[in-house]
């Protein structure tokens, strides 16, 4: 079962450019960056003060997606809660307390995951409003109507979009507030592309046309307010890791192959439910 080989994936994952840049402030997060990367840290002579400081710059501008992300869910109250829909190792379940003192609850499909994340709540002493289960992000049974904001970052690719987005529309008050950050493929170019096709197979996923998470949003009444196309925002990410000897992972030139002849997009797409 497709399900089954996914978690088997993230339970077995130790991918160090997961582990060894949430080491910096035990923030774990499971996507990729945006903003302009400090080139200079590639021309640190120290080669251990060189790997540090590539490492500490990757999850600064992970962590500077996670914030934008966590921007768009507001306004929200301590009193409020938020549902993190394929949460990884934690990571933007704990932003989105930080900045909003909320009520989190994190879905993984990895049992591991969330024991790791549930361990870093409880250091951070926070583990009385962000906790995290192991269960499947489509069939949550969490209570309807009893969150003010959802997301997804960069795990809807491992799902069927209709039956995703009818579990946040259920979940979501009126006027809820939910997030995608995702990368999708362009389908004014037509199929997916070969690079399209060599990251489904690096991660075992399967990435969605762009028009489908409108369509499929449009049917689970999640309205879009806002729609940003990230693209450009990410290349200088990659283009630092793919210069981080220690942490590439062999995919790096796909992706940027795939952004810069367009057959590839990085979206966020902000949506209230009606």
């Amino acid at each position: 079962m497709y399900q089954n080989r996914v978690a088997d994936y993230w339970n077995a994952e130790e991918n160090p450019v997961n582990l060894e840049l949430g080491k910096l402030d035990d923030l774990y997060h499971h996507h990729y960056g945006i903003g302009a990367a400090d080139r200079s840290v590639l021309d640190e002579p120290d080669p251990v003060l060189r790997r540090e400081r590539i490492t500490a710059e990757l999850h600064r501008l992970e962590h500077a997606q996670a914030e934008l992300l966590a921007a768009r869910l507001g306004p929200l109250s301590p009193a409020d809660r938020v549902f993190d829909a394929g949460c990884g190792r934690g990571g933007g379940s704990v932003v989105a307390n930080l900045r909003y003192g909320c009520h989190a609850d994190g879905v993984t499909i990895s049992a591991k995951q969330a024991a790791f994340a549930n361990e870093q709540a409880r250091k951070r002493g926070i583990d009385g409003k962000v906790r995290y289960h192991h269960r499947n992000m489509l069939d949550t049974g969490f209570e309807t109507g009893a969150y003010a904001a959802s997301w997804n970052n960069e795990s809807t690719m491992y799902v069927e979009l209709e039956l995703l987005f009818a579990e946040h529309a259920r979940l979501l008050r009126r006027g809820g507030r939910y997030v995608v950050v995702t990368g999708c493929y362009n389908d004014t170019y037509g199929r997916a592309s070969r690079e399209v096709s060599l990251i489904n197979a690096h991660y075992i996923c399967d990435i969605h046309p762009r028009s489908e998470y409108f369509r499929a949003m449009a049917r689970n009444r999640l309205v879009p307010v806002h729609v940003q196309d990230l693209t450009a925002d990410t290349i200088p990410y990659w283009e630092l890791r793919r210069e981080a000897e220690h942490l590439v992972t062999g995919i790096e030139d796909t992706f940027l192959s795939a952004y810069k002849n367009g057959s590839f997009q990085y979206l966020m797409i902000v949506a209230d439910r009606v």
